[in-house]
């Protein structure tokens, strides 16, 4: 006869087991633990860790043209009051030990915490109360139990500190252990003592913590919009710059999409005008004129995706700079005083280019009207070998107080760079020592380019 041995494997479902193992945690329980959890990692691990209290930058207008000793005066100021604060306590503890030696040393004893606060706050707290106790036991004071006058003083400067320097949370949990050791030291040796003052010290100590925590809090949403207007103005600018591009390629498709429609169609009729060509060439010309029909049906489908939905081809072709007179007679309606040099060998120059540079034109005139209404602008347009110079200046406003920021601020120039770069050429935006605002653009043009327009 085999007798055979069953093994049980306790699983949570099991009903012999205990089903207290397995007892799911209440949601105060879980509060509990996590807040001992909180106390353990604010105050108890790497209490004493080293965490020097960096220096202040000076920042601001006034704070930001200090030079010298000046400003290292200003980065090493929150140390000095944190010092001064130090030794005020120790003043108030040597006084009140009537200037004996033994007040000396109390005095050292409330200082040392106030001190330790710039390099170890967490372990300034714990020996501030350490403190407070050596002071009351070896004090000469039995009027105040159980902080006397100097660890009042330095306790309160120690919270404030460490309060500032660490977090809400932190702040909290050094006025509830302020709280239990009062507490204690009233029930279990406060006997002899007539007045004690925990009572004072909880509220005063309540008092500098919720301004701290209130400061704290602002800051941090400070600094939330802070980056919150940052994000949004990337934002702003990466849609800006997406729209100025869109833009451009709608512009440029009309441009491409007709030299391809040309390219097809003097395909198609080529080998209509030469009697008996070759096999040879008519199926080049076929060739040309199929991979002319795909590049821009490719095109036409590309582009298409960047058409707004509500966008319409334009029925007149897109402008170039002969239609620039055209142009400054409408700005000059508008009340803008603007003159127009042109210097050079006048000649026909890529479509693209022409588009580019009357955009470049309107844009800068539209930045001139916007910004400084009333001032006299300047256009001038230089044909030199290689390329197409622009310069556009504008003089300063004449009531530069009743000119108001526009809302499209820093759009134009950011399309003017767009459709630069787009061409390789090169462009410079900046004020006037006179008070107005300068853009100057190279447009390159290839030779074969010209020769071939």
């Amino acid at each position: 006869m085999t007798e055979t041995t069953q093994t049980h494997t306790t699983r949570p479902d099991d009903p012999d087991d205990s089903y207290e193992a397995y007892r799911p945690r209440s949601p105060e329980f879980r509060a509990a633990v996590d807040a001992l959890r909180g106390l353990r990692e604010d105050l108890f691990h790497d209490a004493f860790a080293y965490r020097p209290l960096p220096r202040k930058e000076p920042t601001g207008r006034a704070l930001g043209r200090l030079k010298g000793r000046r400003r290292e005066y200003v980065a090493w100021s929150r140390h000095a009051v944190v010092g001064a604060a130090g030794a005020l306590a120790m003043l108030i503890a040597w006084t009140d030990a009537q200037g004996s030696g033994l007040g000396l040393l109390i005095g050292l004893l409330a200082l040392a915490p106030v001190l330790l606060t710039l390099v170890r706050p967490v372990g300034a707290f714990w020996l501030s109360l350490a403190g407070a106790t050596v002071v009351a036991i070896i004090g000469t004071t039995y009027s105040d139990w159980p902080w006397l006058p100097g660890s009042f003083a330095a306790h309160l400067i120690v919270l404030t500190v460490v309060a500032i320097r660490t977090r809400p949370r932190t702040a909290a949990w050094m006025w509830m252990l302020t709280a239990a050791y009062g507490f204690v030291a009233e029930t279990v040796f406060g006997g002899d003592y007539y007045y004690t003052n925990t009572a004072p010290m909880l509220v005063f100590s309540a008092i500098i913590l919720l301004a701290v925590t209130v400061w704290h809090i602002r800051r941090q949403a400070e600094e939330k919009v802070t980056a919150q207007q940052t994000v949004t103005a990337h934002e702003r600018s990466r849609r800006t710059l997406l729209e100025e591009r869109t833009t451009i390629a709608r512009e440029l498709h009309d441009v491409v999409a007709h030299h391809m429609s040309v390219v097809a169609i003097q395909a198609e009729a080529a080998p209509y005008r030469v009697e008996n060509p070759p096999p040879e060439l008519e199926k080049a010309f076929a060739t040309i004129r199929e991979n002319a029909v795909a590049a821009l049906t490719e095109l036409r489908r590309v582009l298409g995706v960047v058409r707004a939905e509500d966008y319409e081809v334009p029925d007149a072709p897109q402008p170039t700079l002969a239609e620039l007179d055209g142009l400054l007679a409408n700005v000059r309606e508008t009340g803008l005083d603007v003159e127009k040099t042109v210097t050079g060998a006048v000649r026909e120059l890529p479509q693209g280019v022409e588009l580019s540079a009357y955009r470049i034109v309107q844009e800068a005139l539209s930045n001139t009207l916007r910004h400084a209404p009333g001032a006299g602008a300047r256009v001038e347009i230089g044909y030199v070998l290689g390329g197409l110079g622009l310069r556009i200046v504008n003089g300063a406003p004449p009531n530069p107080s009743l000119v108001k920021p526009s809302p499209g601020a820093g759009h134009g120039i950011t399309g003017m760079r767009e459709r630069v770069g787009m061409l390789n050429g090169e462009m410079t935006a900046e004020p006037t020592p006179t008070g107005g605002y300068e853009v100057t653009v190279f447009l390159p043009v290839p030779a074969a380019s010209e020769s071939g327009t």
